[in-house]
């Protein structure tokens, strides 16, 4: 049974398919009943005293598909479906603060929020403005040239090159997603369903 210490109990909100936690934060009983009932997170901000539904002004949402309790009924754990970035600074997860330097990087996440970035704030000289400044067509061609550059590394047996090439490509692939608007969400979505 689920206990709420001074009419709250904590919430520890966890990306359903890769796994990462995104969210600590609080349900009163009135966010938790609203959360069973509606499949959508909804939570207690202490600092405002209020309650409030993810994703309602930002629309980054969150689809409930599981909702636990710990052993002492003290903690719940939310599983979701996460709409665009958790946190309210962009950021995937609000737990991206580095307190012991051992922190696991995804580079391929951090490669994305630069080509994002670079989107949204060009720099001059950047091949990846070059890119976005030429359009769809010439991102199209590069993603076509990396392709057949892996096949021929294949090929070869060069594992070196096969790395190097395999790397352009995923590069130009992010550059297109961000160019058409699809996420590393969509994409983690997607190959979820190929397990």
């Amino acid at each position: 049974m689920v206990k709420f210490e001074n009419g709250l109990i904590p919430v520890i909100t966890q990306d359903y398919n890769t796994k990462e936690v995104l969210i600590l934060s609080y349900m009163n009983e009135e966010a938790y009943k609203k959360t069973l009932d509606e499949n959508a997170l909804y939570y207690y901000s202490r600092s405002r005293n209020q309650l409030w539904k993810k994703g309602e002004t930002s629309g980054n949402t969150q689809e409930l598909i599981c909702l636990t309790y710990d052993c002492d009924g003290d903690a719940l754990l939310a599983q979701v479906i996460q709409k665009g970035p958790a946190c309210h600074t962009g950021n995937t997860s609000c737990f991206f603060n580095d307190l012991l330097g051992t922190k696991a990087t995804d580079v391929v996440s951090d490669v994305f929020d630069v080509i994002k970035d670079r989107k949204v704030n060009p720099k001059e000289g950047s091949y990846t403005n070059y890119l976005f400044d030429k359009g769809l067509e010439k991102i199209l061609k590069k993603v076509g040239e990396e392709s057949s550059e892996v096949i021929i590394a294949a090929m070869s047996k060069n594992k070196e090159e096969l790395v190097y090439e395999l790397s352009d490509l995923l590069y130009h692939s992010l550059v297109l997603m961000e160019n058409e608007g699809v996420s590393l969400e969509d994409i983690k979505r997607e190959l979820s369903k190929r397990r």
